[in-house]
């Protein structure tokens, strides 16, 4: 078929990146040209599914029309002010977005990686002035194996070699505990809460293979929490925005945190917008001058972040992801009663991972992600093993079905 963009073939865009761009990430063979909503298609003309979402971030599919109707007619409109102006898009922003996630305020920010260290930030200033915390004393507790992003500060407290090593020295002032651990988390509460500002958590850690706690461990925790006057910050950049089957995955146990942290398809992944979320208790020890961002809160972030929270709600998108993802794991547990590639599947909502029959060392879910790719369907593996399976929200069931099919097919005939 012929390529699509300017007749040129895959090799050639993967040798430009190759050459002029720098090693940081090791991408799936293929080049991407166009997407609309679940289907991307390469620059030879080949159609996949799209099962990696931008890690999540395209819970609304590829270019909904919706949102980029609002990107367009807002860039020809007004772009960029800085927040030394207001402007007539951000509290329209912010009254949306306060409302629907039911906290006084939000500080919009731009990565995912951003609104870490706002809600850090926050956390640490409340617990001197609120709290009364002695100055540079404070400690937040966060959990090991998690991924919060990138910043010299985030991979200060990762366990992942790849995340930390050679980038010290590192930023003090963080407890690691085991995830998934309510007795842990309680022990360094009990032992040292008047020093702790906040426990930062996933709901579900997502980079590190789709794990979801046991149920019941995210109630735990906020009530411990509260009990010793410790934030609660959720992580929902991955998991939020209707992913898991909720609006953010911690309302599977009716908890709202102290501080929300949102991402990714907080935009629909049609530009980067991030927020942090809290009440006015909390949110107000930032006065100005204190935090910011020249792109945090612009006018275009704005009109496209209230359009595509608009989609989740007229689309029922969390109600949909309910819904297949329970279809997907029982369809995959059929599969894996067919062969010993596949040990389990895990997930919530459309949020999933199936666990390949090696070890993390070895190439076998990198191999089989190959094969799904000539197969049509595109995912991407974590933590060696692993392959995350997180389709756009948009996806029907019997897209759904079909990508089952793929995959079926792929397992059954992959070879090691």
């Amino acid at each position: 078929m012929t390529p699509t963009s300017q007749n040129h073939p895959a090799n050639y865009y993967i040798d430009l990146e190759e050459k002029y761009g720098a090693h940081n990430y090791h991408p799936l063979p293929v080049v991407l040209d166009r997407g609309e909503g679940v289907h991307v298609w390469d620059v030879e003309g080949k159609k996949y599914y799209d099962f990696l979402s931008a890690y999540s971030a395209v819970n609304q599919g590829h270019s909904h029309p919706a949102i980029v109707e609002a990107l367009v007619e807002q860039a020809k409109k007004l772009a960029l002010t800085s927040r030394a102006f207001f402007n007539s898009t951000l509290g329209e922003y912010e009254k949306k977005v306060t409302s629907l996630f039911k906290f006084d305020k939000v500080l919009p920010m731009n990565s995912g990686a951003e609104a870490v260290e706002t809600a850090l930030k926050i956390a640490r200033k409340w617990s001197y002035e609120v709290k009364g915390i002695s100055e540079n004393a404070a400690q937040i507790i966060v959990c090991e194996n998690n991924f919060h992003g990138r910043t010299t500060t985030i991979v200060s407290f990762s366990n992942d070699p790849d995340a930390n090593k050679n980038y010290g020295p590192f930023t003090p002032g963080f407890i690691k505990i085991p995830y998934n651990d309510a007795a842990a988390l309680e022990k360094i509460l009990e032992q040292n809460a008047d020093n702790i500002a906040a426990f930062l958590v996933e709901p579900i850690q997502g980079e590190a293979g789709v794990y979801v706690p046991d149920e019941g461990y995210l109630k735990t925790a906020y009530e411990l929490c509260k009990k010793h006057n410790v934030l609660f910050i959720a992580d929902e950049v991955q998991t939020g925005i209707a992913r898991t089957g909720k609006l953010i995955a911690c309302q599977h146990e009716d908890v709202q945190p102290d501080i929300l942290i949102l991402g990714k398809a907080l935009s629909g992944g049609m530009y980067p917008v991030s927020a942090v979320l809290a009440n006015d208790p909390i949110m107000n020890v930032i006065q100005p001058g204190q935090h910011g961002s020249t792109f945090g809160g612009n006018p275009l972030a704005c009109a496209v972040a209230m359009a595509a929270l608009d989609v989740v709600k007229d689309e029922q998108l969390s109600e949909r992801a309910e819904t297949l993802g329970q279809l997907f794991r029982s369809e995959i547990e059929k599969v894996i009663t067919k062969t010993n590639l596949i040990t389990k599947v895990r997930g919530k909502g459309l949020l999933n991972a199936i666990l390949i029959n090696d070890t993390p060392d070895s190439s076998t879910a990198w191999d089989l992600c190959l094969a799904l790719k000539e197969n049509g369907l595109l995912a991407k593996p974590t933590h060696g093993n692993i392959i995350r399976l997180a389709p756009p929200l948009v996806i029907t069931e019997a897209q759904l079905l079909d990508c089952v099919k793929i995959i079926e097919k792929t397992v059954s005939e992959f070879k090691k």
